[in-house]
């Protein structure tokens, strides 16, 4: 809100400066776009599953799983950018655990962790409210009846 009243008080005044004073106009419009820009005052596209979630926790849920019946999967994210992943391969061979740990780092739009020490492909999640998706590394998600399995739930 605060910011939304000093943007339309900085318009306010271009406003009329430009009135007032023809031959600054130009100047003053590219000086009320600086000040946004450099201020952060531009509309609310600033908030993103990074700065407005609380992300924070503990994910858990089955992934599907070409050669098993499914993969227990359970992964930690913590605020230091820190993660743990424990993945249990259901079916024929109940005992295959895998447990790895490292760093992420969040996708430019602020809206997708990168697991960076995994050991493969399935290391980028779409973080939303309460869940994450584990989508494929342009940030899709899968689509038609599997979607919902592709869903890790926060605890």
């Amino acid at each position: 809100m605060k910011k939304s009243l000093i943007t339309l008080s900085l318009f306010a005044i271009a406003s009329i400066t430009i009135s007032c004073n023809e031959a600054k106009e130009e100047t003053v419009i590219e000086e009320v776009k600086e000040v946004i820009k450099t201020d952060g005052l531009a509309a609310d596209n600033a908030h993103n599953s990074m700065n407005s979630l609380d992300w924070e926790g503990t994910y858990k849920g089955t992934l599907p799983c070409a050669s098993c019946e499914g993969i227990e999967t359970e992964l930690v994210l913590n605020y230091d950018n820190t993660y743990k992943l424990v993945r249990n391969y259901l079916g024929g061979n109940d005992a295959l655990e895998e447990e790895e740990s490292g760093t992420f780092t969040w996708t430019e739009d602020g809206s997708t962790v990168i697991l960076n020490n995994k050991s493969d492909s399935a290391n980028h999640y779409k973080v939303g409210e309460g869940m994450i998706w584990l989508v494929d590394s342009d940030g899709n998600q899968v689509s038609g009846e599997l979607a919902d399995h592709y869903i890790l739930k926060k605890k």
